[in-house]
């Protein structure tokens, strides 16, 4: 598909968001062409005004001139606020939907997706490139829509008084057209180059923001500094390009119209046409040609907004046209017992080569706790995602209760799943809203004191002056690592899911948070099947079963004594950590 094809299509498809504000839109058009007929009317009575009041001396004329000029620029303002609103109120309102959608849209992509793009570059579709359309949507079509009613009124009027002092730009429109075609693919590439450009800049910042201690303690505000330099330099030239091939291009075609105004000047001249023009015609016909200069640059200089609204609107289209995540499940379930299979499973992520898993077979009975150990890449963290199908299984099943859980709804899946990751997300709300999210149906405070105490976050919650109220900052930031835990820990004791994963949550914390982590993890693990990643060995001692894993393989199987009277890769691992006497 060629560039303007492509722009046309992304155009169209743009105005499919018009639909529900069509009216709000057709009003704004309406204004607008009004707005540009009051000056071409305007205009147009020059000629009457010269010949007529000056020339002829017509008092009666002169006199009702002043009162014509305040009606009509009372009209022209009403018609210009009546456009803006309008077309304002249409375009905000597309961009609303449209920035609702990317970020439903974001909801629905598989994790996949989120592992392929940066952060940055995708808050930079919600923000910058919506902002983008706005301005196409709403100042770009506000100088198109008047600025071209203008030029045809202008050109109307220029015929009406001489065709054939006019008829100079029957020649030189296809030479503007020609130009403006070239320099809107111009615009269109460089536009383009932006998104991708200012998806780094925010990306680098995001990164920045996210990473200030860590770049604080290990002194790296220089690297960072001249890393954001680069991204913000690239798009600092691009800014420039697009600068420059606007300017260009406003200069050359206000050339070849300044050519056509030499040319109609050396025309008038002949004894021809000066018997057939009067000095209001001439007049009327020069002020037209003047005053098509400027809605020409205007039309030329918009051309710019215009195509990189285009341009973001195509990159928007891009993510809201991804494959949302595949439910391919039909099953619904209710309340699960918790007996876990996995069988035969093997697994390499979406997009690369290295198989991560081999040939996985387990079991679990619900009710008993099985541990997942083995060094950093082992393929540990993956299987607890496969549980919840944030990937899909592609070779072998993986079994809840007997039903394969690709034959389950997603929703129904991970409602049988909470999940304690030592990586806490929180909200910038109170403890107790994050206590609760996501939870269905109605929670009373008796409830929520009660999952509360059982974490033991009321330990600290209770010396804090609103309580469970406390604001807590972005992502908890106003709490210690074992505090956040804690919270993570009582939303899942709220959930009251039949399955558990647990994935290292103690495995960055001091002895003394970790001793009151565990006593709100033996609450956590009563009464429901619990799969247990572990880096610390002593947490997972009293394991049903520990699966020891290496490079994506079950090699070792059994309890904490059976594992260490085979003295071998469980039993290494075990005194490593606790010493040779252990």
């Amino acid at each position: 598909m060629s560039t303007h094809q492509s722009s046309a299509s992304t155009f169209r498809r743009l105005l499919g968001y018009l639909k529900h504000y069509r009216f709000g839109f057709l009003v704004a058009i309406l204004g607008m062409i009004g707005y540009a007929s009051v000056d071409v009317f305007f205009l147009s009575q020059f000629d009457q005004f010269i010949d007529r009041g000056i020339t002829q001396r017509d008092m009666d004329y002169l006199a009702l001139a002043p009162v014509a000029v305040i009606v009509l620029f009372l009209l022209r303002g009403v018609f210009h606020f009546i456009a803006s609103y309008c077309l304002n109120w249409s375009g905000t309102h597309i961009v609303k939907d449209l920035r609702q959608q990317l970020f439903e849209k974001m909801l629905a992509l598989p994790v996949s997706y989120h592992d392929q793009h940066s952060t940055g570059e995708l808050i930079s579709r919600i923000t910058y490139d919506a902002e983008q359309i706005k301005q196409a949507s709403s100042k770009a079509l506000v100088v198109l829509i008047h600025e071209g009613a203008f030029v045809i009124g202008l050109l109307a009027l220029m015929f009406y008084n001489s065709w054939q002092l006019s008829a100079i730009f029957l020649v030189i429109a296809p030479v503007i057209a020609l130009i403006v075609s070239h320099v809107s693919r111009r615009f269109r590439q460089i536009s383009n180059n932006m998104q991708g450009a200012m998806g780094q800049v925010t990306s680098s910042a995001e990164q920045m923001l996210n990473g200030h201690k860590v770049i604080l303690s290990f002194g790296g505000k220089s690297l960072e500094a001249k890393r954001f330099e680069e991204v913000n330099n690239s798009n600092r030239r691009l800014d420039v390009k697009l600068e420059a091939t606007r300017a260009l291009s406003v200069s050359v075609i206000q050339v070849i119209a300044s050519f056509a105004l030499a040319f109609v000047i050396y025309l008038a001249s002949f004894p021809e046409m000066l018997d057939t023009l009067t000095p209001g015609m001439f007049t009327e016909i020069i002020t037209s040609m003047m005053l098509l200069l400027k809605p020409l640059k205007q039309l030329t200089t918009v051309n710019s907004d215009f195509q990189k609204g285009m341009a973001a609107a195509a990159t928007v289209f891009s993510v809201l046209d991804e494959m949302p995540e595949r439910d391919t499940g039909t099953r619904e379930l209710d309340r699960v017992q918790g007996n876990i299979e996995f069988r035969n499973l093997s697994f390499n992520y979406p997009g690369h080569d290295k198989q991560v898993l081999k040939d996985i077979n387990f079991s679990v009975t619900a009710g008993q706790t099985v541990a997942l150990v083995g060094r950093s890449g082992s393929g540990k963290t993956t299987i607890s995602s496969l549980l919840p199908r944030f990937y899909e299984v592609e070779q072998g099943e993986i079994l809840l209760d007997g039903i394969n859980t690709k034959d389950c709804t997603l929703d129904s899946l991970r409602r049988q799943i909470a999940v304690v990751s030592q990586h806490v997300v929180l909200f910038n709300d109170t403890i107790a809203n994050n206590i609760a999210y996501g939870f269905q149906g109605e929670l009373t405070k008796e409830r929520l004191l009660d999952v509360a105490e059982k974490a033991h976050v009321m330990e600290f919650a209770g010396q804090m002056p609103k309580g469970l109220d406390t604001e807590i900052g972005e992502n908890g930031v106003t709490l210690s690592g074992g505090q956040r835990q804690r919270i993570a820990i009582a939303r899942a004791l709220l959930r009251q899911s039949p399955v558990l994963v647990l994935d290292e949550a103690t495995s960055a914390l001091d002895t003394e948070s970790e001793r009151k982590i565990q006593a709100a993890l033996d609450e956590l693990l009563k009464n429901r099947t619990n799969l247990v990643i572990a880096h610390r060995l002593s947490t997972i001692e009293n394991a049903d079963l520990i699966l020891v894993m290496d490079q994506g393989q079950i090699v070792e199987r059994g309890n904490h004594s059976e594992l260490l009277a085979q003295n071998g890769y469980y039993a290494s691992l075990y005194k490593m950590q606790f010493g040779e006497t252990a």
